[in-house]
């Protein structure tokens, strides 16, 4: 599962892709790995209890990537970065509350890949979308004592299971209507969105390719 990602593009660049409020969020670009802080985008409802009776601004929040673990977990320390199974107990009441569902704006990611390289080390693979600087996962977000957020998966794409990996990100599509459906729409219609993203979709970055 994709344990690491960059977004490079500032909190301006990320609210001018998504048409969000940037608030206060100092988001400056750079590497994202479990356990920092990220900015997600939100439907603007994270602070109003109740449900949704008409659709606020979208904003830009920083949250922590990995959410605390069910108290039976066996590293009760270790945030739980993906939703692996959408069925899950654990995630299925946020996924169904269309308030709880977040972009996660991205530029790349990194999967480990089957295998060594020449130094001995587990190959990498770097993914970026082909046609969007900055693109977004489908994620979700919880809170306990800490705001926290996770990003979706759903089994990997052809491309992806070549070099050994069964799950890959949900890749939203980069359209306003998607987005809206992923962030306001009833679970039955959002759930379409679990898919695999189009390989031919998908570019792999070199390493010259920063």
């Amino acid at each position: 599962m994709t344990q690491l990602y960059r977004l490079d593009a500032d909190a301006a660049a990320i609210a001018r892709t998504f048409d969000c409020r940037t608030g206060n969020d100092p988001w400056a670009g750079g590497y994202i790995a479990p356990g920092s802080f990220a900015p997600i985008i939100t439907a603007g409802r994270e602070f109003i209890p109740g449900p949704r009776t008409s659709r606020g601004p979208r904003r830009l929040v920083p949250r922590i990537w990995g959410v605390p673990p069910p108290p039976a977990a066996h590293d009760a320390t270790r945030g739980i970065t993906s939703v692996r199974n959408v069925d899950s107990p654990f995630w299925i009441g946020n996924l169904r509350n269309s308030e709880f569902r977040c972009l996660v704006p991205a530029t790349s990611f990194m999967e480990w890949g089957v295998g060594i390289d020449v130094e001995g080390r587990r190959n990498q693979h770097r993914f970026a979308h082909a046609q969007a600087p900055v693109f977004a996962f489908a994620g979700v977000w919880k809170d306990s004592e800490i705001p926290t957020f996770a990003i979706v998966t759903c089994r990997a794409s052809p491309r992806l299971r070549a070099i050994g990996r069964e799950a890959m990100p949900v890749i939203l599509p980069m359209d306003r209507k998607a987005q809206d459906t992923w962030l306001h729409a009833g679970w039955g219609k959002a759930s379409a969105l679990v898919a695999p993203f189009a390989d031919e979709s998908l570019r792999e970055l070199r390493p010259a390719d920063g």
